[in-house]
């Protein structure tokens, strides 16, 4: 949406409201549960008579939403601050950081005197964000637009985690009208020992199903025909008694919905049910993203990934026999601490029986907090750059043949 609809759309709402036309630049990084997240951001902050502008250096308030998992993530959000200041000269304005980032590194983040950071928020606590936005405003600003008051910001924070926080009662202020982000539901219990997600996302937890489906509805008849169900992992999803497959059988009995797709899964949770309903229901994509992380059965059991080589393997040739059209993607991770050469070669083995469609590939870096970070990185930089330049050309290898079985054929895409 562009920024004078959007203006236009919150004309007579700021009059009385916390924002009081206040400017925000919203940014967001990392995965398609901080895009859901800003979409939700977007709707508070509007209801709370706040303005979105896309212009760094018009706006009141700079936040940027992040994510934690990787770690040029952070570096990167760390030079997107930097290179707002220099775009402003100096003009001043209040800066906060929310997300995965703001619980994952807590109090260094308003600590750090390089980024002077004036707020931070976490997942649970955008529902604040008028109040703790309009604490450093009226110390910068006083209560009108453009007027420098003081500068010195006030610093304010809600870093808390919820055990039942899921936003089920706003409807996310969305940019685009094709494909519609849905979180089912928020948070981890997996605790995989490289992960950060169950820290800074807290415990899982679902929404109501009727719930999720009267927004499917909305947005049906809002024009959106395909929909993506999220969750950190989205086929645990239970509720009141309705489980993964159940509630896509729900969605799917949508009128108008068109496609469902859904990120990400985990490899523990495919009962047959599953596998039989996606097989079967033309609405529901023939792609399932199936995270591999390590071929190696003993690297896994060190990951906390809780299947083998063996099982994993098992669940591909059942979900192919049962849904030989199915696309299969992954994520993997080379160089987690202790693989050994025999290790990555388990690793080349799984990638090249399953014969993915895409891989995302990664070099497997500490992240601070987790039980991993305890363990001595001990593969070296040339082993992980040689192990994910070996996997990344096995894959275009792949893809290009996958690809080139579509020469001269005519697919679906409406």
């Amino acid at each position: 949406m562009a920024e004078k609809e959007r203006n236009d759309a919150n004309t007579g709402k700021s009059e009385g409201k916390q924002g009081h036309g206040k400017r925000i630049l919203l940014r967001t990084f990392g995965c398609q549960m901080n895009e859901y997240d800003s979409e939700l951001i977007r709707a508070i902050l509007t209801e709370a008579g706040f303005r979105l502008t896309d212009d760094a250096c018009e706006a009141d308030v700079i936040l940027l939403n992040t994510c934690s998992v990787r770690e040029n993530a952070v570096r990167k959000i760390r030079g997107h601050i930097h290179q707002i200041r220099h775009d402003r000269q100096g003009r001043p304005a209040v800066y906060g950081i929310l997300g995965c980032v703001a619980t994952h590194l807590k109090e260094d983040i308003l600590n750090d005197r390089h980024l002077n950071i004036d707020l931070t928020a976490g997942p649970d606590s955008y529902r604040r964000l008028p109040e703790l936005i309009q604490k450093c405003v009226r110390t910068l600003y006083g209560n009108s637009v453009g007027t420098l008051h003081c500068n010195v910001p006030t610093k304010a924070y809600d870093i808390t985690l919820s055990t039942d926080e899921t936003y089920e009662d706003i409807y996310p202020l969305r940019d685009s009208a094709a494909n519609a982000w849905v979180a089912i539901m928020r948070g981890c219990n997996n605790f995989c020992s490289y992960c950060v997600v169950p820290y800074t996302r807290g415990r899982e937890r679902s929404r109501s199903a009727s719930g999720i489906v009267s927004e499917v509805r909305r947005l049906v008849c809002e024009g959106f025909s395909q929909v993506t169900l999220l969750g950190q992992n989205v086929n645990s999803y239970s509720h009141d008694g309705v489980d993964f497959p159940k509630l896509l059988s729900m969605v799917s009995a949508v009128k108008g919905l068109k496609r469902i797709w859904f990120t990400s899964p985990h490899p523990k949770d495919f009962p047959d049910r599953l596998i039989d309903l996606i097989a079967s229901d033309p609405k529901i994509c023939k792609h399932i993203h199936l995270p591999l992380q390590s071929g190696s059965s003993a690297i896994l059991k060190k990951m906390n990934r809780p299947y083998t080589k063996t099982q994993y393997l098992a669940l591909v040739k059942k979900i192919r026999s049962r849904c030989p059209q199915i696309a299969l993607t992954t994520d993997i991770i080379v160089g987690f601490p202790g693989e050994t050469d025999q290790d990555f070669q388990d690793t080349v083995d799984v990638f090249q029986k399953t014969g993915y469609d895409s891989a995302f590939i990664f070099k497997y870096s500490p992240r601070q907090g987790t039980a991993a970070a305890r363990l001595l990185d001990d593969v070296s930089e040339d082993a992980k750059i040689s192990r994910i330049v070996l996997l990344n050309a096995l894959q275009k290898e792949t893809a290009l043949i996958k690809n080139q079985a579509f020469t001269g054929t005519t697919q679906d895409h409406d």
